[in-house]
C-alpha cells in the first residue's frame, strides 16, 4: 500500500505556477482561433442583453398595466418573450458550437505539444517515470482542462447578464442596488476559501488517476508473464487497491466541489432576504414603485445565480488549471541530452572517438571513467565483457540516448553534440536483442527505417537474406500482420524484420546488441549473412554472446567495469591467456566445432563403456 500512496507525490519535473503564468499559457492556444473567439464573445454578449433586457420589459409593462394600460399589451408581451427565447436559443446554440470547434482545437495543441515533448526526452527521462503518469498528463488532464474551459463560457454569459442588470438596477434605486453590492463580497469570500482545497484535491485525483493508468498499461504488458505464473488474481487486486484508492480520493474531491453551492446558496439566500425585507419597506413607504420592486424581485435570482456560479467556478477553474499546470510541467521539462549545434552530417565515414569520456547514470552508478576507444571508419569491433562492463552503455552513448558528464565523443572528428539529433541518428542503424515491432505488417515495419522506400525496394532487400527464405515461412510474406510488439512471430522472425528495417536504411554506422543470443542456429546462420550485408558498408559495433559472430568483428575490446583491459583478434587475445580466454572458457568454448566434436566424442566412450 506504500507503493500505491507514492504515487500520489509530485513528480520530480512538476512545477509550481502562479495563475497569472497559467493564464497566460492558456491564451497563447486560443490567439489562432481569435475569429471564432470573438463570434463567441458577441454571443456571449447579446445572450446577456436579452437575458437583461427580459426582466425589463416585463417590469415595464406590469408598470404599464397597473397604472390603466391597454390590455392589449399582453399578446404583444407573450410574443416578445417568444422572440427573446427563439433568439437566445440560436445565439446559445451557435456559441456552444463555436465553443466545441475551438476547445477541440486547443486540447488537439495542447495533446501535440505534450506528446512531442515526451517524444523528446532522453531515455534517462523514462528511466525515471512511469509512462503510464505521462499517459495520463497526455489524455486525462488535457481532457478535464477542455471542460472546465467550457464551463466558462456559460459563467461568462451569466456574468455578463449580472453586470448589464447591476447597472440598469442603478438607473431605478440605487439605494437597493448598493445593498445588493455590499452583500456580494460576503459570497465571493467563501468561494475563494475553497480555492486552495479544490486545487489540492484536483491534484491528488489526477494523480490518483495516473495510477490507475499506470497499473492498467502494466497489467496488459505484462499479462502474458501473469498468465505464465499463475497471477492473474494478484494484478487484478493490485488494480483494485489502485482503483479503491482514485475512488476515495475522487469521492473527497467530488464532496469538496459539491458544498460550495450549498454554501454559497445560504448566503446568497440570506442576502435575498435582506434584499427583500428592505425593498418591501421601500415599496410600502412609496420610495419606489411597483415595477421597480417587481424587477428587483425577479432580477435578484438572476444576480445571485450568476454570482454564486462565478465564486464556485473559480474553485473548479482551479482544477482545470491544475490539470493544465501537470501538461505545462510535461512540456517544459529539459532534456538531459542537449545539443550545441544542429549540423546535418552527410555521408558519414563512421569514424568514432571516445576521448576521456566519463558517464554515470546516476551518482552511485558510474559505468564509465576517463573512457578513451577509437573505431576507425568501416571498422568492425565486437565488444565483450561480464554483465555492468560498460557494453550497452557505449552503444547508447554513441546514439545520444544519454548525457555523457566529462570528455568528448567525436564522429569523423566533430563533436557529437554539435550534430541535428534527428540527421544523425538517419545514419545510425541499431538492432537490439529484443526488438521491437509496431502493430501492423512486416513491410510497414520494415518501412519503419525508411519511410519512402518502396515496395519493391523492401521486397529485395528481404530476399538477400538467406535468399528469402524467411519469408516463405511467414503466412502472408510480407504482407503477414506481425501482431502487437510483434508477438506473432518468432524471435528469430523479428530479428530478421528488425535487421532488413536497418539494411533498408543503409546506416555509416551499426549497432548489434546481443540479437544472437535467442534464436536457433538456422536462423542464426540468416541473422549472419544479413549482418555481412549491413557490415559491408558501415561502421559496426557489436555485442553478441555468439562465437561466430565475436570472431567475425576486426576487434575485439574487452571491457571490464567501464575500462578496456584488453583489445585485440580473437587468435591473439586467446594467446595472452587473459580475461577474454576467461570469457571464451565461459561463454563461447561451447558454440566452437572442436568443442563439439570433444563432447561427441567423449559422449560415444561413454556408450562403449556402459555397453562393456
Amino acid at each position: 500500500m506504500a507503493a500505491v500512496m507514492r504515487g500520489l507525490e509530485a513528480e520530480a519535473y512538476d512545477r509550481q505556477y502562479s495563475d497569472k503564468q497559467l493564464v497566460r499559457r492558456i491564451l497563447h492556444y486560443f490567439r489562432p482561433h481569435r475569429r471564432k473567439v470573438i463570434i463567441v464573445t458577441i454571443c456571449i454578449f447579446l445572450m446577456a442583453l436579452a437575458g437583461a433586457a427580459l426582466p425589463l420589459i416585463v417590469a415595464n409593462s406590469v408598470g404599464v398595466m397597473t397604472d390603466g394600460g391597454d390590455d392589449r399589451l399582453v399578446p404583444l408581451l407573450i410574443g416578445v418573450v417568444f422572440v427573446t427565447g427563439v433568439g437566445n436559443w440560436g445565439l446559445n446554440w451557435v456559441r456552444r458550437q463555436l465553443t466545441s470547434e475551438v476547445i477541440a482545437d486547443v486540447i488537439l495543441a495542447m495533446r501535440q505539444d505534450a506528446f512531442a515533448s515526451a517524444a523528446r526526452q532522453d531515455l534517462s527521462f523514462y528511466d525515471e517515470f512511469s509512462s503510464g503518469r505521462i499517459v495520463s498528463r497526455i489524455t486525462s488532464d488535457t481532457q478535464e482542462f477542455g471542460e472546465v474551459i467550457v464551463l466558462s463560457t456559460d459563467v461568462i454569459n451569466q456574468l455578463a447578464v449580472a453586470l448589464i442588470l447591476i447597472v440598469t438596477l442603478f438607473t431605478i434605486e440605487w439605494r437597493l442596488t448598493l445593498l445588493v453590492l455590499a452583500m456580494a463580497p460576503f459570497v465571493m469570500v467563501a468561494a475563494l476559501a475553497f480555492r486552495n482545497l479544490a486545487r489540492q484535491v484536483t491534484q491528488q485525483g489526477s494523480r490518483a488517476m495516473g495510477e490507475v493508468n499506470k497499473a492498467i498499461q502494466e497489467a496488459v504488458t505484462g499479462v502474458r508473464v501473469a498468465k505464465n505464473f499463475r497471477q492473474e488474481q494478484a494484478i487484478y487486486d493490485e488494480f483494485m487497491a489502485v482503483n479503491k484508492q482514485a475512488y476515495g480520493i475522487n469521492v473527497r474531491r467530488g464532496f469538496v466541489i459539491a458544498n460550495i453551492f450549498p454554501t454559497l446558496n445560504i448566503l446568497s439566500g440570506i442576502g435575498t432576504a435582506v434584499l427583500i425585507y428592505f425593498g418591501g419597506r421601500s415599496a410600502v413607504a412609496g420610495a419606489i414603485t411597483v415595477a421597480a420592486w417587481y424587477l428587483f424581485v425577479a432580477t435578484i435570482d438572476r444576480f445571485w445565480f450568476p454570482v454564486t456560479n462565478l465564486s464556485a467556478f473559480w474553485s473548479q477553474f482551479q482544477a482545470g488549471l491544475s490539470a493544465s499546470e501537470r501538461v505545462f510541467a510535461l512540456m517544459d521539462v529539459a532534456t538531459a541530452v542537449r545539443q550545441t549545434g544542429s549540423v546535418e552530417p552527410q555521408n558519414l565515414r563512421g569514424e568514432i572517438a571516445f576521448d576521456h569520456v566519463s558517464f554515470r547514470y546516476s551518482e552511485q552508478e558510474q559505468v564509465l571513467d576517463d573512457f578513451s576507444l577509437h573505431i576507425a571508419p568501416g571498422e568492425s569491433i565486437a565488444l565483450v565483457g561480464h554483465t555492468g562492463a560498460g557494453k550497452s552503455s557505449i552503444i547508447k552513448l554513441i546514439a545520444r540516448y544519454y548525457e555523457f558528464q566529462e570528455g568528448q565523443i567525436c564522429i569523423d572528428e566533430q563533436d557529437i553534440r554539435s550534430f541535428d539529433l534527428t540527421a544523425f541518428r538517419r545514419q545510425i542503424g541499431i538492432v537490439s536483442q529484443v526488438p521491437f515491432l509496431f502493430d501492423g505488417t512486416v513491410a510497414e515495419n520494415i518501412r519503419y527505417g525508411r519511410p519512402e522506400a518502396t515496395d519493391t525496394e523492401i521486397e529485395a532487400m528481404a530476399r538477400r537474406i538467406g535468399e528469402g527464405e524467411w519469408l516463405e515461412t511467414l503466412p502472408n510474406g510480407l504482407d503477414s500482420e506481425v501482431g502487437e510488439r510483434g508477438s506473432r512471430l518468432s524471435m528469430g522472425q523479428r530479428q530478421l524484420v528488425a535487421l532488413t528495417r536497418v539494411l533498408v536504411q543503409s546506416p555509416r554506422i551499426f549497432v548489434l546488441d546481443e540479437a544472437t543470443a535467442s534464436v536457433d542456429p538456422f536462423t542464426e546462420s540468416q541473422i549472419q549473412q544479413a549482418l555481412n550485408l549491413i557490415m559491408a558498408n558501415s561502421t559496426a559495433i557489436i555485442i553478441a554472446h555468439r562465437l561466430s559472430t565475436v570472431r567475425a568483428a576486426d576487434r575485439i575490446i574487452v571491457l571490464q567495469k567501464g575500462r578496456i583491459i584488453e583489445e585485440g583478434s580473437h587468435d591473439s587475445l586467446m594467446e595472452q591467456g587473459g580475461h577474454y580466454a576467461e570469457l571464451y572458457d565461459t561463454y563461447f568454448r561451447h558454440q566452437s566445432p572442436r568443442y563439439s566434436e570433444t563432447v561427441s566424442s567423449w559422449r560415444k566412450e561413454a556408450t562403449r563403456g556402459r555397453k562393456r
